[in-house]
């Protein structure tokens, strides 16, 4: 009996390790448009590589047949000589998710997150997106469970006041479970109530007009007043900051001075102003970061918490604050982080990092919330790849949120991929009404999904338990 027993436990074993094992596809065996096989890089595995991605329409496409219906890790094996890139992933001719491919003379393997496959046969097509790299082959390997999450709901802030405890508490209670609806500035959530008959849990707005070099050229915002008012209709808010340069606006008639918060309409050196505390600009910075501070306190003050997110997108470095790389980006995240928290006693805000790469993020001892802003227009899908990335950024210690979104992705695919986003918020204006990156009717379909919460839904979200 004793042998049969391991006999039997030898065989499961054996079938256990052989779903998990990997399955390569070659490149140069798959169906090539506008690209052809190379092989005067070395290192490659098969008959060689797949390159010549200069055209739009550029693509390699995988036939790959699955038994069942499955969810599988995908990979990349390529080599990128010419710098940074990105492919674009294609799964049964639907919708596409962007993934980068970091520049690189080896060849290497990038995870690029999961794919569902339908039992039968299923295409995996690589577009070209922004091309000039060589591929060399796919992986395939059946993912794995993931077990329950880790993430903390104690602030990171230790004197967080009881508004900030009930929110962060809020998030933590129904992460994994459902997703909340956000809307991006208030015009654009008055047209979400009006035209799909549901009103977004999550008012986005921003504290963009409230800094000197704005107000100066007659910038004006209500947003806090609005923050305030949707607070007592029982929603949550979150504030972002599109930080206008205070100084080095460059003015001109093709870089405007409202577009002071982009690297290119700015002489502004964040790296230079971070150099010491005594010099001009330095001293610049902590005037804006105290004038957003008199904002953020008369929201304190009318008992509103704040899912904060400063200094977003750095890693991209289209915005000033992230133009130098990520050590002047994470030095300044800190100073804003402890002016607002320990001078100003700024306790109704969870702290929110708004970068991917491993190598902008300022640690877990200021961030309460991972996030990421995409955008992919018509693609409804649930940014797996993106939400991966930021499970492992923050080892699942991190409630992880889709800050900023295009198309809103489709509460069946993301409870399929555990893409276990807390909210979502649209961007303002033709994102949400401009029929493109949604549908009215798939909003319809959205806002009425029992998995995504509005604010009617949502109504006394305060009285979670924070002890």
């Amino acid at each position: 009996m004793r042998a049969l027993i391991a006999f039997t436990a030898l065989v499961l074993t054996s079938h256990a390790a052989a779903q998990f094992e990997k399955r390569i596809y070659q490149a140069e065996q798959a169906e090539l448009k506008g690209v052809k096989v190379g092989t005067s890089v070395q290192g490659y595995t098969g008959h060689g590589y797949v390159e010549g991605f200069d055209e739009a329409s550029d693509s390699i496409i995988f036939s790959v047949n699955s038994t069942s219906t499955e969810l599988f890790d995908l990979e990349i094996v390529y080599n990128g000589p010419y710098g940074d890139k990105y492919t674009t992933v294609v799964l049964n001719g639907a919708g596409g998710s962007q993934v980068p491919l970091p520049a690189t003379t080896e060849w290497k393997s990038v995870p690029v997150g999961q794919v569902l496959l339908n039992a039968g046969i299923n295409t995996i097509e690589l577009e070209n997106n922004w091309g000039w790299y060589l591929v060399d082959a796919i992986g395939l390997q059946v993912s794995k469970q993931r077990g329950p999450h880790h993430i903390t709901t104690i602030p990171v802030n230790k004197n967080a006041n009881s508004d900030a405890k009930a929110l962060l508490e809020y998030l933590g209670s129904i992460y994994g479970r459902n997703i909340l609806s956000g809307q991006q500035d208030q015009a654009s959530l008055d047209w979400v109530t009006q035209n799909v008959g549901k009103t977004p849990a999550i008012l986005g707005l921003d504290l963009m007009d409230y800094t000197e070099s704005r107000k100066s050229r007659g910038a004006s915002s209500t947003d806090v007043d609005k923050a305030i008012a949707f607070a007592k209709r029982g929603g949550i808010v979150t504030f972002c900051w599109h930080w206008g340069s205070p100084v080095g606006l460059k003015d001109t008639n093709d870089q405007s001075w409202y577009r002071g918060f982009y690297t290119d309409a700015t002489d502004f050196d964040i790296e230079s102003a971070l150099v010491d505390t005594t010099n001009a600009n330095y001293t610049l910075l902590l005037k804006d970061i105290d004038t957003i501070a008199v904002q953020l306190k008369k929201l304190q003050d009318a008992s509103v918490p704040v899912i904060w997110r400063p200094l977003h997108e750095a890693e991209g470095k289209w915005f000033w604050w992230g133009a130098k790389g990520p050590e002047p980006a994470k030095k300044l995240w800190k100073i804003v982080y402890d002016r607002l928290t320990n001078l100003h006693g700024l306790n109704n805000l969870i702290w929110t990092w708004n970068s991917v790469d491993p190598t902008w993020y300022p640690g877990d001892e200021t961030v309460d919330v991972v996030s990421a802003d995409t955008y992919s227009l018509g693609d409804h899908g649930p940014i797996a790849a993106t939400y991966n990335r930021l499970l492992a950024l923050a080892n699942d210690t991190k409630i992880i949120a889709a800050t900023e979104v295009g198309s809103v992705m489709d509460p069946v695919q993301l409870q399929a991929y555990d893409a276990d986003w807390v909210y979502f918020c649209v961007w303002s204006g033709d994102f949400i009404s401009g029929g493109r990156w949604n549908s009215l009717e798939f909003l319809k379909e959205i806002y009425n999904d029992p998995y995504v919460l509005t604010l009617d839904e949502i109504q006394g979200w305060k009285g979670v338990n924070t002890q």
